[in-house]
């Protein structure tokens, strides 16, 4: 990956982040672009999409559980529901991301699974 320019990580990032968060979140992130944000845009885009998220060694499923349990732990909550969504995009079901959840109580805490089962529910229509 050390042969791509900083623009090809950047094209690379935009393709897989509209994959995974879709055309709408992507455009709205950018729609709401600051010349203060703009530098945090393109280097979230350029890393965590254009290199982490394009790496062979996981898939996407398994990164969405990866991100799932994160946000969970840290009590990321705005992260977490956008992140439920995109599991959805990545072929996770709601019984899957069930179990992420019920996983993370064990080792992030019952409170913060609690609040994670609060903000799915509706996304999941269950």
């Amino acid at each position: 990956m050390s042969d791509l320019t900083d623009a090809d990580r950047l094209a690379r990032g935009f393709t897989v982040r509209r994959e995974v968060l879709s055309d709408e979140h992507v455009d709205r992130a950018i729609a709401a672009t600051t010349s203060f944000t703009a530098d945090f845009q393109d280097f979230i885009t350029r890393t965590a999409w254009g290199d982490v998220w394009s790496r062979p060694g996981l898939t996407r499923r398994e990164r969405s559980i990866a991100v799932l349990t994160s946000m969970i732990a840290h009590g990321h909550h705005d992260e977490f529901v956008m992140h439920v969504h995109a599991a959805l995009r990545n072929g996770l079901t709601p019984d899957e991301i069930k179990e992420v959840i019920l996983q993370s109580a064990i080792y992030s805490g019952v409170p913060a699974a609690n609040t994670a089962f609060k903000l799915a529910n509706p996304i999941l229509g269950t």
